[in-house]
């Protein structure tokens, strides 16, 4: 291929917005000792953004390499950044507004010093120390860093041109022609502050009295608007000016002004002979320009050159003119023009690089270099020879109306296709994104009625914002006659907020592309820095080179006939055309091809009628071009050298600088380089693609072609286009920050700004795809040259190697997996898209998928991948080395266990255990002998466990090999399947030899486990006991699951005591249950005694302990002793806590009295008192307690039945008088509640308990009814089983009469007896004789008034029966004496 000349230059640039953030940047505010300052200026509408640069200069010296130094935010922010370096930049605040023209410049090669003059008057100097050579300075700041000199010649607002000539000298360019030269006699240091001498000139005098200064607003054409100084490092201290009347001056630091020279206003070729010494009296009739311009260099000699713009001229922008400025006197060399591109341009700089002139123009809102053929050494020695080379940007569209139609062509949607042209790498800056959606915002907020919501929210990223924000506006409506939805008009109005929102952007994005200055850097290339951007000149490749040539109509070597040939057919087309091509091109590519492309290619030509979008006379033009064509095989493969292959030049660069070597670079090299590659990707790709539309065209004739030639066309298409898709991708938005939009913000944060403030300490967020790939792959060094290091870069991606579309070469494969490593994964995907599915390229795939949580089809193309490892594989040698580059360690696995070991870490890593599980089984299956399989066993028992694969967890858990494992994964497994409420499942299994264990860690859970949350392991334990036959233990687990709720339950809140109380039932009768089971000689527990306090509500009984009669010694020391719980302490447990809950239940306020719920006496005579008759006996009964009360109260109850049933009823009766049993009792409610009470005596009260509950009754009866008679049934029962007793408490309570009555039946009861049995010994019979006399004294006592006629006569007969049963005695002695 044909090396590129050394006249063939590019420019190439990039972002800063790109290169760092601005919240990486250190701030630090300066402070003014100058009393008075005003505020400063508002910025005027017309002023640019704040972030883009008024003024801008670059620095370079060895120690530091390049700097670029910016005045932003209305002159008010100095910032340095540092282009060679990752040194963060840093930012100074001044009070007021800098005066142009800032410098930086070293001091002694250890530090920086930045010397800036306010329009306020004042000269500061900031000093910044030299760290290290990749950090060049810190914002912690040195003391005296700040260094403030006011300037005495200024009373008022400074109108000045400031030209720093170093360390030491620092000029002022006045606006009435004068000039002020500050030398800094010393400079301070940590402790002590700059001396300086201040010195004015006057052009009219070599040495002007100071006091003659003259007003400095003076307009006329002694304005000085440009000044120069000799390059430092120099002694010598000349200062040349230029004022509006084209009056050139030098000035010398002792003299003042010593030579003027009056410039004509139009060119006119020739030197002067002899220059005047003094100033020309003539003045031209055209002024200058008021504003500061950069019309004069000097350089070595000294030589001065001058530029005279000619804004009116149609042949150029102005002219040069040389002068020498030998003994302090000005002498013209010569005279020449610009060049003719330069008609209506304005010169922003021009300097002297490598002997060649070069200038920066504004070309229509763009920057363009211009560069002198010949060295300025010849200028004067051949002035007929003096022609220009321009250098301009590479083709880049812009984004206008017409250019959006033609992205709407291709397939997806209008959003989709407008937001990927804004979002595109190198279009706008995210500042120049973040300002136009601002301003879309604010115009969109000030529409009537309330804002969008979009409007209103808050987004992470720009690129979300702008994609939800854009087009919030517009609605779909409906057609106001037919009510159908309007489609047409709702895109054509999103589309017309979409095209207002780029006009935004393009309006920012032109003031951002404005050209500042020109520089050199550290291999003498020519930089550019422009308001938001800075670049530099770059060797132009032969992809660019042609590619500018045939957009220009310029032409082609004879060589590339064919690539002229093709691109003449590419804009003979039309755009519409070219992009239905372009699509069918892509699906064809993406397939996997069974035909000949031969026959595919005249297939699509023929059903898309490509030809049809020719005319006649084009098409017969292009076909007799290409018969023109000697060789046609040899020409189409030179093209595919031009898009494939490299530049000589540029690859005898490439070896020379050693580009494989690893090396540092700074994210601005990274962000050129990456943009030159865009670039020549973007040519290479328009040459493929034109090629393809003329195989499309002459798609008849491709079957003489040769097969391998068309593949490989195919095949770099796919490389480029590879390529391509990744330059247009943005990688992901820079951090926001907030912008300062007004003086008066900026001085509030003056205010409130700390001394420094830290940035962070990690680079700049790149904003595109492109930068991240090549920090990855490399190819960028820091001495290569531009072009070198992005050939470099597009070699090393290998995507241009590839010669059929059927394989997937290494380098292509590692490119996909760079992209899915770098976590882009969208790019990765749509990279994949076009390889063919061979294993790299599916173990690339599987990656992906992982990573985006398609973990099935991941876990398929894993499986299918297997076999392409171990001794049996038949993978090729080229699939084996691309599989083997895609691989962790770069090697192929030496057996199908080594892969499913790196599956099943890849599914874990991402959390997908299904997947895991399955690898480790098939892992397991496929392991060498030796191979410790322990973890591979754990993962899959543990795996399928917490799945919820109880099938197979148990399964894997009997047939692991490793019985430490199966013990711990079988208290894994229990735990789980009770977590998961599996009891049943769980019940199911066995567990063959892990009993033990599964009943341990049971047992553990139950006793730690808080019984009041699921799962319920004492339920489940003893479901487990249960199902196994060990009722024992089960009635164990639920008692003591019944003692912990007793100690929780001990609470005053009612809804949490009846919930614990109900659990705390529920275990106890379950536990009773599981105890009935077994022979009532062995139902018991035995369990450790619990300590005081627990339990609180547990029946006072006594504990039975099992080591009461052994000794201490026939035990180990620490152990507690235990107690046996029967069946029934288990019973009078539930009974006494069922009355608790009763109790507590009709009145929760108990629960505050715990003494009442305690004793089992209280509670069952709190149950008697809420007339819980019912309950009370059951609870008395199984607690064993005396119901004497409860019977006595029982019997005042049926005696107020009796006297006012009303009253009773009224209460709460419902346990006893109300039951279903009582009502359906005839009779009233009094012989009911008689009924009742006789009843529960029959139940509760017998010869076992002497009748003591009876005896009471009677008491109670007889003891508040003295008037009236207890009732017969109840003196029956008395007199059956004790009638003495009755008969005294007869007695006692004066019931004489029934007293005589029951005395009387009893001896009448004993004649019966005596003469139906007589007794055969003495004293066989007997009767109470002393309570009978008792009686009969009582009754004799009583006056005959008190007792009645039948009492009286019951007495008579007692007397007369007990005399005659005395006598009936006495006889029956004597005759019993008589017979012994």
């Amino acid at each position: 291929m044909a090396a590129a000349t050394a006249a063939d230059k590019v420019l190439i640039s990039t972002h800063l917005a790109d290169v760092y953030s601005p919240l990486q940047t250190a701030a630090i505010s300066i402070s003014t000792s100058k009393p008075h300052v005003p505020f400063p200026p508002q910025a005027s509408d017309d002023e640019p953004p704040p972030e883009h640069a008024q003024y801008a200069s670059f620095f370079h010296s060895v120690q530091t390499g390049v700097i670029l130094l910016r005045l932003i935010h209305n002159g008010l922010i100095v910032e340095l950044v540092s282009l060679s370096t990752e040194t963060p930049p840093i930012r100074f605040v001044f009070p007021y507004t800098v005066l142009p023209n800032p410098a930086v410049v070293l001091w002694e090669t250890r530090e920086l010093h930045i010397l800036a003059v306010t329009a306020s008057g004042s000269l500061f100097r900031i000093v910044l120390p030299l760290q290290t050579p990749q950090q060049l300075w810190s914002s912690h700041m040195v003391n005296n860093w700040c260094r403030e000199y006011h300037l005495k010649y200024v009373k008022e607002y400074l109108q000045a041109l400031v030209q720093v000539q170093g360390t030491h000298s620092v000029a002022l360019a006045l606006t009435n022609g004068s000039l002020i030269r500050l030398d800094a006699e010393n400079i301070g240091d940590k402790t002590s502050a700059d001396h300086w001498t201040e010195n004015l000139f006057h052009h009219n005098t070599f040495l002007a009295s100071l006091t003659s200064f003259l007003h400095q607003g003076s307009t006329d054409g002694s304005h000085i608007i440009a000044a120069a100084s000799h390059p430092q490092p120099t002694d010598i201290g000349h200062v040349w000016t230029l004022s509006r009347d084209r009056t050139l001056r030098l000035w010398t630091a002792r003299s003042g002004c010593t030579s003027a020279k009056l410039l004509p206003s139009v060119a006119s070729p020739g030197r002067e002979p002899s220059p005047s010494t003094s100033t020309s009296s003539s003045k031209p009739s055209v002024l200058l320009d008021t504003a500061p311009q950069k019309l004069i260099i000097v350089y070595d000699g000294p030589n001065v050159l001058v530029f005279i713009p000619t804004p009116s001229s149609s042949s150029s922008g102005g002219f040069f003119q040389l002068f020498t400025a030998a003994n302090d006197h000005l002498q013209l060399v010569e005279t020449f023009e610009a060049s003719r591109e330069s008609a209506h341009c304005h010169l922003q700089d021009f300097a002297v690089i490598n002997g060649h002139l070069h200038t920066l123009w504004d070309h229509q809102g763009q920057a363009a270099v211009e560069i002198l053929d010949i060295p300025m050494s010849d200028v004067s020695n051949e002035p007929e020879a003096v022609g220009w080379r321009v250098v301009r940007y590479p083709y880049e569209p812009d984004l206008t109306p017409a250019y959006l139609d033609e992205l709407l062509l291709s397939p997806g949607s209008l959003t989709d296709r407008l937001f990927s042209a804004v979002m595109r790498p190198g279009v706008f800056s995210t500042y120049t994104l973040r300002t136009a959606i601002g301003q879309y915002t604010d115009a969109c907020r000030s529409l009537p009625g309330p804002p969008p919501a979009p409007l209103i929210t808050s987004y992470i990223s720009l690129g979300e914002q702008i994609a939800a924000v854009v087009g919030c506006t517009v609605t779909l409506s409906r057609d106001t006659q037919t009510g159908a939805l309007q489609y047409d008009k709702y895109w054509v109005s999103l589309k017309r907020d979409w095209e207002g929102f780029i006009a935004r952007c393009r309006a920012v994005e032109r003031s951002a592309r404005w050209p500042l200055a020109l520089g050199t850097g550290p291999r003498g290339e020519v930089l550019v820095a422009e308001r938001e951007r800075t670049g530099a000149l770059a060797v132009e490749d032969l992809p660019l080179r042609l590619h500018r040539h045939l957009r220009a109509d310029l032409g082609a070597e004879p060589q590339f006939a064919v690539c002229e040939i093709a691109w003449n057919l590419r804009t003979r087309i039309g755009p519409r055309a070219l992009r239905a091509l372009e699509g069918r091109v892509v699906d064809l590519t993406q397939q996997e091809v069974a035909f000949p492309f031969a026959d595919i290619i005249a297939d699509t030509a023929a059903r898309s009628a490509f030809r049809d979008s020719l005319d006649d006379g084009a098409e017969s033009w292009l076909v007799g071009r290409l018969q023109s064509v000697t060789d046609l095989d040899a020409s189409t493969r030179l093209v595919l050298d031009l898009v494939g292959g490299f530049d000589r030049a540029v690859k005898m660069e490439e070896d020379e600088v050693e580009l494989l070597l690893p090396q540092h670079v700074s994210v601005y090299t990274r962000m050129l380089t990456a943009a030159y590659a865009a670039h020549s990707v973007q040519a290479r790709y328009d040459f493929i693609l034109a090629l393809i539309a003329l195989l499309f065209l002459f798609a008849e004739d491709l079957v003489d072609w040769d097969p391998s030639l068309l593949t490989e066309i195919f095949a770099v298409f796919r490389g480029i286009a590879m390529l391509r898709y990744a330059a247009e991708q943005p990688a992901f938005d820079a951090v926001p920050f907030t912008i300062v939009d007004d003086a008066d913000e900026v001085a509030a944060r003056l205010r409130t700004l700390g001394m420094s403030r830290t940035a962070p300490a990690a680079s700049a967020p790149t904003p595109a795809l492109f930068p991240c790939l090549l920090e990855q792959i490399g190819g960028s060094a820091v001495d290569a040259p531009l072009a070198v290091a992005a050939h470099a870069f597009l070699d090393m991606s290998g995507l241009l190697q590839a010669t059929s579309t059927a394989h997937a070469a290494r380098l292509e494969a590692l490119w996909c997996e760079r992209l899915r490593s770098l976590t882009f994964l969208d790019a990765a995907r749509e990279t994949l898209e076009w390889l063919p599915r061979t294993p790299a390229v599916m173990y690339v795939w599987a990656r992906l998928w992982l990573d985006v949580g398609r973990d099935a089809e991941a876990a398929e193309a894993m499986d299918n991948l297997a076999g392409s490892f171990g001794p049996y594989s038949t993978l090729s040698f080229e699939d084996a080395d691309a599989l083997a580059a895609v691989l962790p360690g770069g090697q192929l696995f030496d057996s199908m266990f080594g892969f499913y070991l790196h599956a099943s870490s890849l599914f874990k890593s991402a959390s997908f255990t299904d997947h895991d599980v399955h690898f480790c089984r098939l892992a397991i299956s496929n392991a060498p002998p030796d191979w410790d399989t322990n973890d591979l066993w754990s993962t899959v028992i543990r795996g399928a466990t917490d799945l919820g694969y109880w099938d197979e967890a148990y399964a894997a858990l009997m047939a692991t090999p490793h019985d430490m494992l199966r013990r711990n994964c079988a208290q894994h497994l229990v735990h789980r399947m009770c977590e998961e409420h599996a009891i049943e499942r769980f019940m199911s299994f066995n567990f063959v030899g892990l009993v033990d264990e599964v009943e341990g860690s049971l047992s553990f859970k139950a006793r730690n486990a808080d019984p009041r949350v699921q799962p319920f392991y004492s339920r489940i334990l003893y479901t487990w006991y249960v199902t196994h036959g060990d009722y024992r233990n089960a009635a164990l687990v639920m008692y003591q699951r019944a003692r912990k709720l007793a100690v929780l339950s001990n609470t005053n809140e009612p809804a949490q005591y009846f919930s614990l109380a109900e659990q705390q039932l529920e275990a106890l009768a379950v536990s009773s249950n599981a105890l009935a089971l077994l022979d009532q000689k062995d139902a018991w527990i035995i369990l450790p005694i619990a300590p005081e306090g627990l339990g609180a509500r547990q029946p006072e009984r006594k504990r039975r302990k099992l080591t009461r009669h052994i000794p201490e010694d026939r035990f180990a020391s620490g152990k507690r002793d235990s107690e046996i719980v029967k069946l029934s302490d288990v019973i009078a447990e539930y009974t006494l806590l069922s009355a608790q809950l009763d109790l507590v239940r009709k009145d929760p306020e108990l629960l505050h009295s715990s003494a009442t719920l305690r004793s089992p006496e209280l509670v069952v005579l709190r149950l008697v008192q809420n007339n819980r008759f019912n309950l009370a006996m059951a609870t008395a009964r199984t607690l064993e307690i005396d119901l004497t009360d409860l019977f006595s109260h029982l019997t005042r109850q049926c005696l107020r039945l009796s006297r006012n049933p009303e009253a009773v009823l009224s209460e709460d009766t419902t346990d006893w008088l109300l039951t279903d049993k009582v009502t359906s009792w005839v009779g009233t409610p009094s012989d009911r509640g008689w009924r009742y009470l006789r009843q529960s005596l029959e139940r509760h009260d017998g010869p076992d308990t002497n009748l003591r509950y009876s005896k009471v009754v009677f008491e109670t009866i007889t003891g508040l009814e003295r008037a009236s008679t207890p009732p017969p049934w109840l003196i029956h029962r008395l007199e059956e089983h004790d009638l003495e007793w009755l008969i005294r408490a007869c007695m006692r309570f004066e019931l004489l009469e029934l007293a005589l009555e029951l005395t009387l039946s009893l001896v009448h009861k004993a004649e019966s007896r005596l003469v139906q049995d007589p007794p055969k010994t003495a004293m066989s019979t007997w009767l109470p004789y002393t309570l009978i006399d008792q009686l009969l004294v009582a009754t004799n006592e009583q006056t005959q008034s008190d007792l009645s006629n039948r009492a009286i006569g019951l007495r008579r007969d007692l007397h007369r029966e007990v005399s005659n049963g005395a006598r009936r005695a006495q006889k029956l002695s004597h005759r019993l004496y008589q017979e012994l």
